[in-house]
């Protein structure tokens, strides 16, 4: 098979897999692991197949993915498919760039310090820096590196004992940031996680008592983690008074808005993020509500030179670093060495639909969630179980006489409808309180995509309470 014919034939799947989305059909098609690992051949040969077989094999994927370019698609905190986005991916693939110099990526760097630059001025850090990463992950790691660094400015070079040092992060933070103490050397212990209000948001009389806890009890306060939309809820910390309280004890303040950083695009929203801009470093990632496709996350930082001295472990690769090029070079400002090109996806989307593209995304996406959560309110059996800032709508069944264990049923519930593959959400705990939580963060959600949603949800719950059996799409392994 010749090149342009074996391009053809993937760029057909490509068209096809993407107007599917558009047809009935499921979101998944559920099968226990050990079923799909004994019908599907995934054995590396000796001698190579041939393209040919390779177009078989992208089938056999095309078939059990879960369609995430599908409306009813609502369970993770992203979802759909950016066209040009998806088109900026191709071609950053084809040209096989690595981000670390400008003399091997120099249009790439370019658009890379542009994307980094407006993102800056988005936030305010009108004269900060930044990188393109790997997720909101590594985004708060790198936060945490920069208060370790901001601290204890020799840590780089000789290292530093982490065993006193403490942060602090609303006890609904990702728990990305486990990870980071992990990384930086501080340890899970010494991350306390402060108590929340009733809608998930960090109190800060709450930071402000365990500072002073911390202190009494002979530990080093060094970095305070607000969270800017958060996983189950889509809670929004008060950045402004956690940053206050932070900069008044000496603590660096890191915003994890990963999730909610695209509120800054819209007027109405925007002070959602309030006190952003006070902030010393932020993550957001635009493969979340922005729908870029994974990965393409920015970590953004107040103060450049902190950065540069964070990651000057690039200065002994004279192989790939001169001095002519210092200010230019990407590299210099990031831990990776080998790092693929993020910016021309969101670059070429940016430059498709503008600031104002995004602010009406966002806006589209809050009206949805709205109308999701009047639909829950008025269904006799259905309870919201948080107030809404964001576009997570948490729900359960909670039925007016019902006697049995309410996080069994919604267990259940959202079991049944996982293995009959028409829909996808997650489940999730406020609390002890099992609940359903739908995100809305997909283009091809409409009004009539949420009643079916209900529809569908609300005829698993009556099986349930009838006790009529679940029709297991697979036999059981």
């Amino acid at each position: 098979m010749d090149l342009e014919v074996f391009i053809g034939e993937v760029a057909d799947r490509i068209v096809a897999y993407l107007n599917a989305a558009d047809k009935p059909g499921r979101v998944a098609e559920p099968m226990p692991y050990s079923t799909l690992s004994k019908i599907t051949d995934l054995k590396i040969p000796l001698e190579g197949h041939g393209m040919d077989a390779v177009l078989d094999d992208m089938d056999t994927y095309l078939r059990s993915c879960v369609k995430t370019n599908r409306p009813e698609f609502m369970n993770p905190l992203w979802g759909g498919v950016s066209t040009v986005g998806l088109a900026g991916e191709i071609i950053a693939s084809l040209t096989n760039t690595s981000m670390y110099t400008y003399e091997l990526a120099p249009l790439a760097t370019l658009i890379e310090h542009t994307i980094l630059k407006r993102m800056g001025e988005i936030v305010g850090f009108e004269d900060g820096a930044g990188t393109l990463t790997t997720g909101g992950s590594n985004g708060n790691m790198l936060g945490m590196l920069c208060a370790r660094q901001a601290m204890n400015p020799s840590s780089t070079q000789s290292g530093f004992d982490g065993r006193t040092m403490v942060a602090y992060v609303s006890s609904e933070a990702h728990y990305s940031v486990l990870m980071s103490a992990n990384v930086i050397g501080i340890g899970h212990q010494n991350v306390v996680k402060v108590a929340c209000d009733e809608g998930g948001c960090m109190r800060p009389s709450a930071l402000q008592e365990e500072i002073e806890r911390t202190r009494r009890d002979g530990g080093v306060p060094f970095c305070v983690v607000s969270t800017a939309g958060s996983t189950v809820r889509g809670a929004f910390d008060p950045l402004k008074d956690i940053g206050d309280i932070a900069h008044a004890n000496g603590l660096w303040h890191h915003v994890d808005a990963a999730w909610g950083g695209s509120a800054m695009f819209s007027s109405k929203f925007r002070p959602l993020m309030d006190g952003v801009e006070f902030a010393d470093s932020v993550c957001w990632d635009a493969h979340k509500m922005m729908g870029l496709p994974l990965i393409c996350s920015a970590f953004l930082v107040k103060d450049s030179e902190l950065l540069g001295r964070l990651c000057a472990h690039g200065e002994v690769a004279h192989y790939l670093f001169h001095e002519e090029s210092k200010n230019v070079d990407s590299g210099r400002y990031s831990l990776q060495c080998g790092r693929r090109n993020d910016a021309l996806k969101l670059w070429l989307a940016w430059r498709e639909c503008g600031d104002a593209g995004w602010a009406k995304l966002v806006e589209r996406y809050m009206e949805l969630g709205d109308y999701l959560e009047s639909k829950v309110q008025e269904h006799e059996s259905l309870q919201m179980m948080s107030s809404r800032m964001w576009t997570n709508v948490c729900f359960r069944f909670s039925p007016k006489g019902y006697e049995g264990n309410l996080n069994e049923l919604n267990s259940e519930i959202r079991s049944r409808m996982m293995q009959n593959g028409n829909f996808m959400v997650s489940r999730s705990n406020i609390g002890e309180d099992v609940v359903i939580r739908s995100v809305i963060t997909n283009p091809k959600i409409t009004e009539q995509t949420l009643d079916n949603f209900l529809s569908e949800i609300t005829r698993i719950y009556e099986e349930v309470v009838r006790g009529m059996p679940s029709e297991h799409p697979y036999p059981s392994s």
